[in-house]
């Protein structure tokens, strides 16, 4: 069984408005709906945990009844950081949809992944402990410690940029965030890197550039043109 963890739980504090991104409306449908309809619609996907904070939890499941979001067997308040957010839907799985063999973690504020990111994922956290979508780095990477001036050249032919989501063995991964310290988990920036230093074997799998975050104004302008697009053409 596989069950997906959609994080909703941000703050959106870098947009400037009033509201988080994944709630923002276009036209006249929450981002967050366009996340709930690829998972809802994907094959592989049993199950959906909801991570959201308590203010928004009713606009949520209003929104997931009007588009018909059946898959979701739980929600779990936002943490006080992205990893305690994800600590909450494992605990929340943990207790609703016990037989999960893998867990899927993906951001609410990326509204466009693909259903073959996700089979990729599932295929990569069978096959291995977990799995992560990247990209290529297409600009030169300076390392800088103090923010002016060049420390280190990285190569860039072996650097990746992360996406979402990430796939992971469930009980392992349940596992590591019971064993591990509150400031561990405080101080994880990715899902992955806590899988990662505690030995569990991540593959890469292809991402994708239109898969992006809607982390800024900009952001959610490219994501309005591409669906413009996908009417036109589709």
């Amino acid at each position: 069984m596989n069950t997906a963890i959609i994080l909703a739980g941000g703050v959106g504090s870098r947009m400037g408005i009033d509201r988080p991104k994944q709630f923002l409306m276009v036209n006249d449908k929450p981002v967050i709906s366009y996340c709930f309809d690829i998972f809802q619609n994907h094959n592989e996907i049993d199950n959906i945990v909801v991570v959201v904070s308590e203010k928004w939890q009713k606009f949520v499941e209003e929104y997931a009844e009007k588009y018909s979001v059946t898959k979701i067997c739980g929600y779990a308040p936002a943490g006080k950081t992205r990893q305690h957010s994800i600590y909450n839907g494992l605990k929340c799985i943990a207790e609703n949809a016990k037989d999960t063999n893998i867990v899927i973690v993906h951001d609410a504020a990326r509204p466009l992944v693909s259903d073959k990111i996700i089979s990729d994922c599932i295929k990569g956290a069978t096959e291995y402990d977990g799995a992560m979508p990247v990209i290529s780095v297409k600009d030169t990477v300076y390392q800088s410690c103090d923010g002016k001036s060049i420390d280190k050249l990285l190569k860039r032919s072996e650097l990746f940029a992360g996406q979402a989501p990430e796939s992971f063995k469930f009980k392992r991964y349940y596992e590591i965030h019971n064993e591990v310290s509150d400031e561990e988990i405080s101080n994880t920036a990715g899902s992955s890197e806590i899988a990662y230093r505690h030995g569990m074997n991540i593959t890469m799998v292809p991402g994708s550039e239109r898969n992006l975050k809607i982390t800024t104004v900009e952001d959610l302008e490219t994501f309005e043109t591409i669906l413009k697009g996908d009417e036109k053409f589709g």
